[in-house]
């Protein structure tokens, strides 16, 4: 508790005197009470590692700065290595360096900025909208079997709606493609995803819809992870196949999407029938259409008998003669027709094969495979430059720190004098006083001594 001084110091009778560590100590307890963890954001400043494992460093912005210690134990689980100049986001809590009075914060967890907030947002997104329950299972809708107007929301210049008609060409060339333009990222391209996606549902001119784009960073993909183009996908009523970015990439778009493909040239294979798949189709289909064909003839065949045994009861010859005459043309033309029927369905197929052969992958698969091996050839190249370079670079900042080092200090003759038992260092003269013990730091040794007098420099 503070003291209370006498009446003889001028002061009041009921004035507290603290000491400097009591107040310290409650300022301390004050801070850490009112602010228990908090979030901040700003620039890394005079970052120091310290041989403890401790981490010392300023955080500031334009206008103010705070100092912050990351302690060894709270830097397991580190994302990034910190360093100034860098942005970061980190949690803490206040806290006062008693020994010094410094305000400071206590470090808990640290991240880079930018895409660490992102993540930290997008999962706040994930966790509200799956207790919504726009994830669940039960709203998927099944995609069409053979559709034949496909929507494709995307950039009409990215790689992906090349990728997509490329396949879909290849793929199921009898379909029609509807692009609907829009950004796929930077400001505003996730209200003209979701736009495109409500003008879809209104004009009802296509079976399904490829929602999607290329690869790219988290900040690229960002306009996915809006919560805007997640309602808009949830509320279609057209069957939406999500295909953003790489197979590793997975926005809250994919989460919400009735399908989710793990690149757009996945979504274009997954809503395209395979040519196998078709001609099997066909083929079974052709071989139905005969089967159908002989028993209805075959029944037919058999309701002429009966006819010509009924009008063989009742003698009607020259009845009976006409109608016999009449199955037999009829018999031949649909026997014609069937044949018919039969070549031009295989023509139709014949033609499809053709188209289908035209369009293997083989000679784009040489290609890649010749770009693969000059693209490792200039990998290993640059490896070898960058290795270099690098020992070059380590080799010069070690000499840069042979010769800054308080060691090559002290072989010149310098010596580092601490107050006996402790480990800070005197700078000046006036923090001692006759027969204070210090101790003297050389190259190869301590020397413990006793301040006999002071000389002040003139």
């Amino acid at each position: 508790m503070p003291s209370r001084p006498s009446s003889s110091t001028g002061l009041p009778a009921d004035a507290q005197v603290y000491s400097v560590r009591q107040l310290n100590r409650e300022a301390k307890q004050l801070l850490e009470g009112n602010f228990p963890g908090i979030w901040v954001s700003g620039e890394i400043s005079r970052f120091t590692h310290h041989s403890s494992g401790h981490m010392y460093f300023d955080l500031k912005d334009a206008d103010a700065q705070v100092s912050c210690a990351l302690f060894r134990g709270s830097q397991r689980g580190l994302r990034c290595k910190p360093a100034s100049g860098q942005q970061v986001l980190l949690r803490g809590k206040v806290s006062l360096f008693e020994a010094r009075g410094n305000y400071q914060i206590i470090v808990e967890h640290l991240e880079e900025a930018g895409e660490g907030l992102l993540r930290r947002q997008l999962e706040e997104l994930k966790a509200r909208l799956q207790a919504e329950g726009l994830f669940a299972e039960t709203h998927k809708q099944p995609l069409p079997a053979l559709p034949m107007r496909i929507g494709v929301v995307t950039s009409p210049t990215g790689a992906a709606i090349r990728d997509i008609l490329q396949i879909l060409g290849r793929r199921h060339p009898l379909a029609e493609v509807i692009v609907y333009p829009v950004r796929v990222q930077g400001e505003g391209a996730a209200a003209e995803i979701s736009t495109a996606i409500e003008l879809a549902n209104r004009r009802a001119d296509c079976d399904l819809l490829i929602v999607g784009r290329g690869g790219g960073s988290l900040e690229d993909l960002w306009a996915f992870n809006e919560e805007i183009v997640a309602r808009a996908i949830f509320a279609s009523a057209l069957p939406v196949v999500a295909a953003v970015g790489h197979e590793i990439d997975i926005t809250v778009a994919d989460l919400v999407a009735d399908m989710r493909a793990p690149t757009p040239s996945g979504a274009a294979e997954l809503v395209a029938p395979d040519r196998a798949t078709l001609r099997d189709k066909l083929q079974t289909a052709e071989r139905q259409a005969a089967v159908s064909v002989l028993r209805l003839l075959s029944r037919q065949r058999d309701h002429w008998h009966q006819q010509q045994a009924r009008l063989r009861r009742v003698h009607p010859q020259a009845v009976l003669q006409d109608l016999q005459q009449r199955c037999d043309d009829l018999a031949g033309a649909l026997a014609r027709s069937l044949q018919r029927c039969i070549r031009r369905e295989r023509m139709i197929w014949e033609a499809a094969h053709r188209r289908l052969l035209s369009r293997l992958p083989e000679p784009r698969l040489v290609e890649l495979q010749a770009a693969h091996r000059r693209l490792n050839r200039q990998l290993q190249r640059a490896m070898g430059v960058r290795l270099s370079n690098a020992r070059q670079e380590f080799g010069a900042l070690s000499g840069n720190l042979h010769a800054v080092s308080p060691l090559a200090t002290l072989e010149r003759g310098y010596a580092i004098v601490h107050p006996a038992g402790k480990k800070s260092v005197i700078t000046s003269a006036a923090t001692l006083k006759t027969g204070d013990a210090v101790e003297a730091q050389l190259k190869d040794g301590t020397i413990v001594a006793t301040v006999s007098a002071i000389r002040k420099s003139s």
